[in-house]
């Protein structure tokens, strides 16, 4: 896990593999066999890759608890890796600093909701399974619930992936996110409604996001009933985009454009689940 964590993290801005934004987005494996072929400089050279990975897995892991003191920054990272028996300076491994931080915090807590939602649904009485709204809602509060031992330092890990360098990550992010989250609450659609969806949640999700940094109420209640709110009208809009008539029809196109668009920032291609 700690190795797959790191390549979906330093290796963001090398070509990926575009799987249905379901799981995390991987760079290209090679089979055994061609891998077997290299020389053995090659394999020493994995080895030593491999055991990089695990170092920055092991500094990050241990930076987050000092996040709600030192922010998502190099600090952080330095703290965090004294704790484990690296010198502060092991910061220099990060070169994108704080971002990587946040990069790595996006990719676990989307690792484990998934991993949630898979258990969850595997366990799932068939006779009483959810409605599908319902189970998206309960999906998105157990994510953004992630957020809250960082929700004082949420607004500057917003600003932090906001920047151009760290556009496609944080896109990646949210589009596995979305993808996960509807995938296992029973979408397997190949038609338009497979974008409408996606788009519909992460515009639900990012809204809900900047709506609990802003909430004051006890357990984030308000958030919560804003949540429960945009799920409703998406439900709605989602009626709506099915009718006929050349609104629709526009809409349609609007909302695959922008979701193709998302896709080619990050040169992906579109492949089978």
């Amino acid at each position: 896990m700690a190795i797959c964590v790191l390549r979906s993290i330093t290796n963001v801005h090398k070509p990926f593999i575009f799987q249905g934004f379901c799981g995390l987005w991987s760079n290209r494996k090679h089979s055994n066999d061609a891998t077997q072929e290299g020389s053995s400089s090659h394999g020493e050279e994995d080895n030593t890759n491999e055991k990089e990975y695990k170092i920055k897995y092991k500094i990050l892991e241990a930076s987050l608890p000092f996040v709600q003191e030192h922010g998502w920054t190099k600090n952080a990272i330095s703290e965090g890796a004294r704790t484990v028996g690296y010198p502060g300076t092991a910061h220099g491994l990060f070169p994108r600093g704080g971002a990587e931080l946040v990069q790595y915090f996006y990719v676990i807590c989307n690792q484990q909701l998934a991993q949630t939602l898979k258990k969850e649904t595997e366990a799932a009485d068939p006779s009483k399974c959810k409605e599908p709204a319902l189970f998206i809602q309960g999906a998105v509060e157990k994510r953004l619930r992630m957020i809250i031992p960082y929700i004082g330092m949420w607004p500057q890990a917003l600003v932090i992936m906001s920047l151009p360098p760290n556009v496609p990550p944080a896109l990646a992010n949210l589009l596995t996110l979305v993808d996960d989250i509807c995938y296992y609450a029973g979408d397997r659609s190949v038609d338009f409604s497979w974008y409408s969806r996606r788009v519909a949640l992460a515009g639900i999700y990012k809204m809900t996001e900047l709506y609990m940094i802003q909430d004051k109420s006890a357990d984030f209640e308000e958030t919560w009933h804003f949540l429960g709110r945009r799920i409703e009208d998406v439900s709605q809009l989602n009626s709506y985009l099915h009718q006929s008539g050349e609104v629709s029809h526009v809409a349609k196109e609007t909302v695959t454009a922008a979701f193709i668009t998302a896709r080619n920032i990050l040169g992906l291609s579109l492949g089978n689940r």
